[in-house]
């Protein structure tokens, strides 16, 4: 099964929601009530929600379009207008060592993430440092290590030691060993812990003061599942940490997919670039985000 075939697969419980309102149904004002529903029952949200419906019934009036398909169709590429400013591709090649960190909330699946992007950044001959700077989780350091073992990478990491300092330490490993890309795992933190989130801060100026300009992107991992309070989460790690990128995961079997649109229409015309959605536990799971590609997914349209 190819990727947008998982996806679509992921997004059913959103889907099915918008599904039965393109089945023979008359485009009336009925119609554009259940879809306002549809939609945010999806957290798409109410103010993205408010204007996809207004561009679209201007769009039905102005070209004539009768058929639910010719709607379902329209939605899509509404859709798409909200998220394309979004897409854009995680570009490792503007500095070396190249410095992410990444961030997120307890069981987004962070430190899997970073597993897999540096699968994905060693196929393509990339050399990859790992920092294990989540000093508080015996087993994220753990999972880490195996990532590391699978794909001949080394981890930096350190028992009960000061994260920040982790931090320090690989980047400056990074830069003196000339490597390509160094990631930074945090643990996982509760946007009310504030003390938590001023360490983000605090790790990131670690990296700073290693190697000048780093680190070149800040990621939140967001969990699909979260819905509206993943809105909650971008605001309060970007005010911390000064965010540059989502990836969103467990887009599989989640009914709140929509919320993708809402972040990013939450940002008006500065939205954070959504690097990768992820739809399930394989190396394969995580790709590239496609904007036409989700609301396909999204809407029901098979890939065009």
């Amino acid at each position: 099964m190819g990727f947008f075939a998982r996806l679509k697969e992921g997004l059913h419980r959103t889907r099915v929601n918008l599904a039965g309102l393109f089945s023979g149904a008359v485009v009336d004002e009925d119609f554009f009530d259940e879809l306002e529903t549809s939609l945010i029952a999806a957290d798409i949200g109410y103010e993205p929600t408010r204007l996809i419906l207004q561009r679209l019934k201007d769009t039905v009036k102005l070209n004539g379009l009768k058929t639910p398909e010719e709607v379902r169709r329209a939605l899509r590429d509404e859709i798409v207008r909200i998220l394309l400013p979004a897409q854009k591709p995680l570009d490792v090649n503007r500095a070396k060592p190249f410095v992410m960190m990444m961030a997120g909330v307890n069981g987004a699946g962070k430190t899997t993430t970073i597993g897999k992007i540096a699968k994905w950044l060693a196929s393509d001959n990339k050399t990859v440092l790992l920092a294990a700077a989540d000093t508080f989780r015996a087993a994220a350091r753990e999972q880490l290590a195996v990532w590391g073992e699978r794909n001949r990478i080394d981890v930096v990491s350190q028992t009960g030691g000061d994260p920040a300092a982790v931090a320090f330490d690989a980047v400056s490993a990074g830069n003196a060993r000339h490597l390509d890309v160094v990631i930074t795992d945090t643990a996982g933190r509760l946007p009310t812990q504030t003390n938590l989130m001023e360490e983000l801060g605090r790790i990131r100026r670690s990296q700073a003061k290693a190697l000048e300009g780093a680190p070149h992107e800040v990621i939140l991992v967001v969990d699909g599942t979260n819905g509206q309070n993943a809105l909650a989460q971008v605001k309060t790690f970007d005010a911390f940490a000064q965010l540059t990128g989502l990836i969103v995961t467990k887009l599989d079997g989640t009914a709140k997919g929509g919320v993708l649109v809402a972040i990013t229409a939450s940002r008006g015309d500065r939205p954070l670039p959504i690097y990768f959605v992820g739809v399930g536990e394989k190396i394969d799971d995580l790709q590239p985000f496609n904007a036409k590609a989700f609301a396909n997914a999204l809407v029901g349209i098979d890939e065009d």
